[in-house]
């Protein structure tokens, strides 16, 4: 797999919330097309396509699917929640538990969900 890509109105936009979220630069742009990720040659970047008639989906909403949506892992959630509604995320209504997982949209709409981190995560990455 190379990418990931979500559909929506303004593609800089998107990319703009999204780089300040993750911390990844920009590392492509095109009116139409913009590219996420560690750096240009990264085998894998999170993309932002063009669609002047995007709707986004609606959760909860039984008769409506999310078809996709993104997970990110953050080290304190409520934090990371902070930073995302800070850059124009949306909490989801109706969350019964929001000491786990947290369902947001993004500006244009997309439902994420900030995922805690695994355990012992920091201590592998200073071993």
């Amino acid at each position: 797999m190379s990418g990931f890509a979500l559909e929506c109105r303004d593609p800089a936009a998107l990319a703009a919330f999204y780089s300040a979220l993750t911390g990844w630069p920009v590392v492509h742009a095109s009116p139409d097309w913009y590219s996420l990720g560690p750096d240009a040659d990264t085998d894998f970047h999170l993309s932002f396509q063009r669609a002047p008639g995007h709707r986004p989906p609606l959760w909860p909403d039984p008769a409506s699917s999310m078809q996709a949506h993104l997970h990110l892992r953050a080290d304190d959630l409520d934090a990371a929640q902070d930073r995302a509604l800070a850059l124009g995320a949306t909490l989801c209504p109706d969350q019964e538990d929001l000491s786990g997982s947290r369902v947001l949209t993004d500006p244009a709409g997309h439902p994420f969900c900030l995922c805690p981190a695994p355990r012992g995560r920091a201590h592998r990455e200073q071993s």
